[in-house]
């Protein structure tokens, strides 16, 4: 039986969707990265950031209709184990968008990161609320997209300190590292002595690269320095990510779900990581990983955003789920 109308995929339209516009930012800002370092001629890291914005407006237009109609269905999602920890992903577009914007106009990306990191606060005062003071929650609730509020602090820096916060950069970046110590340590034990992720969340692997890999960018904005604690943060993302890599036939497997753009913006920020190597120490094998790690992760958000507007157009999204 499928969902007959527009209005009825509206109410549940939902909001991990976000996750579409992180990673289509974060395509950009590697674009950009990849472009200042080896001085590209052609500029794609804009249209991608306007594609990135434009998607953005639509999807929160989609979400702020949902609140207005559905407000109960909003509250569930905000009392889901799952769903509850892709609101943040509302915070980390806004904070990105302003990552994404500070080479246009500082005016534009002070009003996103102001919006950004304030609303982010707010989001991650709220979760960790729920996690507190929760009666219903299990051991197999947890899965990398806990990560998503407690981490998506360490990305404030990233255009807080261009925009001349630094002390507040590092207010936020101190949250983020320190629940993503906490955080991996649980996520590892699920993993190792639980039950296997559901399919619908394994995309969510892919996730456990973001924390090293924004924490190794923003960690520079705030000391400057290649020092040993940033190489720490990048190896850690990229062992991860080669961990990852070796299990490709396991996630070739899965069937499609929204889910499965948690493989674009932790490919794309451990890309912007390496490209960032290579500018620091002009080490050749950094440009030839950032080559293949930018090649990878456009084809992949070129493929997720065919497969979404399939699954759009076939109307397997915007279901009930479980």
């Amino acid at each position: 039986m499928s969902e007959p109308t527009a209005e009825a995929r509206l109410r549940h339209f939902p909001v991990s969707f976000f996750a579409m516009v992180m990673g289509l930012t974060g395509l950009s800002i590697a674009w950009r990265q990849a472009q200042t370092v080896f001085a590209l001629p052609v500029d794609l890291a804009t249209p991608i950031l306007v594609l990135a914005g434009l998607s953005f407006a639509v999807l929160l237009a989609f979400y702020l209709i949902k609140l207005l109609r559905w407000r109960e269905a909003v509250i569930a999602e905000l009392g889901h184990p799952i769903h509850l920890n892709f609101f943040p992903t509302v915070s980390i577009s806004l904070l990105l968008l302003a990552v994404g914007t500070l080479p246009h106009s500082l005016a534009l990306a002070g009003v996103l990161w102001v919006l950004g990191s304030t609303l982010h606060l707010l989001l991650t005062l709220y979760v960790m609320g729920v996690w507190i003071h929760h009666d219903r929650f299990e051991i197999h609730h947890i899965n990398p997209a806990w990560f998503i509020p407690m981490v998506g602090n360490v990305l404030v820096p990233i255009a807080g300190v261009p925009l001349g916060f630094a002390e507040v950069g590092w207010f936020y970046f101190s949250i983020g590292i320190l629940f993503w110590l906490i955080l991996f340590a649980i996520i590892v034990y699920r993993m190792l002595f639980h039950h296997p992720l559901p399919e619908r969340l394994v995309p969510t692997f892919f996730i456990l690269i973001a924390p090293p890999a924004v924490g190794f960018i923003a960690y520079l904005q705030l000391v400057g320095d290649l020092d040993p604690f940033a190489r720490v943060l990048y190896y850690s993302g990229l062992f991860l990510t080669l961990l990852l890599a070796s299990q490709a036939p396991r996630f070739l497997r899965i069937s499609f779900y929204l889910s499965w753009w948690a493989y674009a913006f932790p490919l794309a920020a451990i890309t912007i990581a390496t490209l960032i190597m290579y500018e620091r120490t002009g080490i050749a094998a950094f440009a030839g990983i950032g080559w293949l790690l930018l090649t990878l992760v456009t084809l992949v958000v070129v493929y997720l955003l065919a497969r979404t507007a399939e699954a759009v157009a076939a109307n397997s999204i915007c279901v009930p789920t479980h």
